[in-house]
């Protein structure tokens, strides 16, 4: 995961969940508060070296990230806990609490292998200077700290993208400004978890975390020997796949459908 985060930039980070999941045994739930500590501190270590390139917007980080961290604390404070554990039930099909995490998290690896297949996000900025939008930003902030709340995904997806088009900001810059704000509510949302998450493996967490970290040095150095927009759409096949045999698996194979 690290050494993929480090290759292509964003997107690496969405196999955190399933690698603990079904190589670790991991609880979904768990699960999540897991990747938000390793995401956030892997996004750290990829931080720096955008630091010293001037490549991170800090006003840019703070109008995008405020309302992300207000929205992930929330939900992982006052609505993760709140969805039961049976959700719906009809028949031989159960949806339960882990179901419903998985799910979502896989439409979100589909959404996230959509924005690595399709063509350079490059192509969608604009050569004029694009008016900025703090409304539609804060919104997407909210938006992207649910999400990351409820599934523990960083959202560099979603996060990127957004601040190419709504502030007119380059590439290289944008990927800077969504590592810290990836770090800042991914870390947020941890620390709001560990008042009330029993069965927290500090030891299991810190050595993953270490390796991860491992990786995305390692992934950033081979960026100057493998061509990142060559990896990135093939990598991006190889979400779609997990996420859709995630889906079926979850939705059909495991309530005897």
């Amino acid at each position: 995961m690290g050494i993929l985060l480090g290759l292509i930039g964003g997107g690496g980070s969405i196999l955190t969940v399933p690698i603990l999941v079904y190589l670790f045994g991991t609880s979904p739930s768990l699960s999540t508060a897991y990747s938000l500590f390793i995401v956030g501190v892997t996004s750290l270590a990829g931080s720096f070296s955008h630091f010293k390139k001037g490549n991170v917007n800090l006003k840019m980080a703070l109008i995008f990230g405020i309302p992300s961290l207000i929205s992930v604390f929330l939900v992982r404070l006052l609505v993760l806990p709140a969805i039961p554990e049976q959700m719906f039930s009809s028949g031989n099909f159960i949806l339960t609490k882990d179901t419903f995490i998985l799910v979502l998290f896989a439409v979100l690896m589909v959404l996230a292998a959509w924005t690595m297949i399709r063509p350079d996000p490059k192509r969608i900025s604009s050569e004029t200077p694009v008016p900025l939008r703090p409304v539609l930003l804060i919104a997407e902030g909210l938006l992207v700290g649910g999400l990351t709340g409820l599934v523990g995904a960083g959202g560099g997806f979603l996060i990127i993208p957004a601040l190419v088009v709504l502030t007119g900001m380059k590439m290289k810059e944008a990927v800077g400004t969504s590592l810290l704000i990836i770090t800042m509510k991914s870390l947020i949302g941890f620390l709001g978890d560990i008042p009330k998450t029993t069965g927290i493996d500090y030891g299991f967490l810190l050595f993953f975390t270490v390796f991860a970290v491992a990786g995305i040095l390692v992934g950033s150095n081979l960026t100057k020997v493998i061509d990142n927009r060559k990896l990135k759409p093939v990598f991006g096949w190889f979400v779609l796949i997990t996420g859709l045999t995630i889906l079926v698996k979850e939705i059909f194979f495991n309530h005897g459908y």
